[in-house]
This record gives C-alpha cells, structure tokens and sequence, in this order.
C-alpha cells in the first residue's frame, strides 16, 4: 500500500528550523516507522477513543510525533505536532 506523510503548519515549521542531517534522520524515521505502519511501532491513542490520532516517540530521531492517520485512497499520515529533544 502506498503511503504520503504531510505536515500541517505547526510540525512543518518544527522540522524546517532543524539542521540539515538531522532532517534527514527524522524523514528516513518517518519513512520506516509510520509510514510503513501507523499503528505500530509503539504509537498510542493521543485521545482515549480516537485510534486515529496518535503520538509515536521516534528514538532514532529524538523526536515525539502527534499525527492523523487516514486513509480514502492513499495512506496519508499528517503530523500535527513535532517535538524534538
């Protein structure tokens, strides 16, 4: 199944300040956790009750994610929130 990850305002202007590589290291964690698998590698509910909201802690990267997942006809994955440490 393909897949899009996009970035509402706030998420994309977090991972625009970050330096070059350690964008690098953040689309590639991206890439091979939620977007291979939203629902997995320890991703919870953000909200109790909405499985489509959620917060992923990407250790590779440093980074804590709160994203939507939906899927009409590609797997698009949004990232609302981008915190990194």
């Amino acid at each position: 199944m393909g897949y899009r990850i996009a970035y509402a305002a706030q998420a994309d202007a977090a991972r625009r300040r970050l330096p070059a590589q350690r964008r690098g290291v953040l689309d590639k964690a991206m890439k091979s956790t939620i977007g291979a698998n939203p629902y997995g590698h320890g991703s919870v509910e953000a909200k109790p009750g909405e499985r489509d909201y959620r917060e992923v802690t990407l250790t590779g990267a440093d980074a804590i994610v709160v994203y939507y997942v939906s899927t009409p006809d590609v797997l698009t994955v949004t990232a609302v929130k981008l915190i990194t440490v």
